[in-house]
């Protein structure tokens, strides 16, 4: 027990999806729900609960309402491109009827499975939080500054890499 309590902590290693890895795997999933799933995540920088939290209430064009996020504030904005915006649109049109169902009505660990099965298409370990990860190293590595990463696209409260 006590060499449990005092043993040094290995640092995770996280290894970071190429562009070429992240478009093939959305591009190569079939079905519009979960490939939508994964743009939010990837394109957007969503955590996966908020994507599963979504409802159509929530869907403002470009803009996403996170209600109740990780950052204990009252809501939250994310920005998406206009081309998951307008598949986003055209599958809500087709699946949701009232304001306040939620879009995507699964479980986590329903959603979970179905990245880590879009990663094995491709022959690749894939979890959920690395596509919120490839969100932020592409966005850095075409030049956005460090702050505004943080700041707008993974919504951390304070400059630091790590989740709140």
């Amino acid at each position: 027990m006590i060499k449990k309590l005092f043993r040094s902590k290995i640092p995770a290693h996280w290894d970071i999806l190429e562009k070429e890895t992240v478009d093939e795997i959305i591009f190569r999933t079939r079905k519009s729900r979960n490939r939508l799933m994964l743009e939010l995540m990837a394109r957007g920088g969503m955590r996966i609960g908020e994507v599963l939290k979504l409802t159509l209430r929530d869907i403002q064009d470009r803009k996403l309402i996170i209600q109740e996020p990780k950052s204990r504030k009252q809501r939250e904005f994310v920005f998406i491109p206009q081309k998951v915006a307008d598949r986003l649109k055209e599958y809500v049109r087709e699946h949701c009827k009232n304001p306040d169902d939620r879009i995507y009505p699964i479980s986590y660990e329903a959603a979970r499975i179905m990245v880590l099965n879009s990663g094995k298409i491709v022959g690749t370990h894939l979890r959920p939080h690395d596509l919120r990860r490839h969100s932020a190293t592409y966005a850095s590595r075409s030049g956005i500054p460090i702050e505004i990463v943080s700041k707008v696209i993974l919504r951390h409260a304070n400059l630091s890499w790590q989740d709140q």
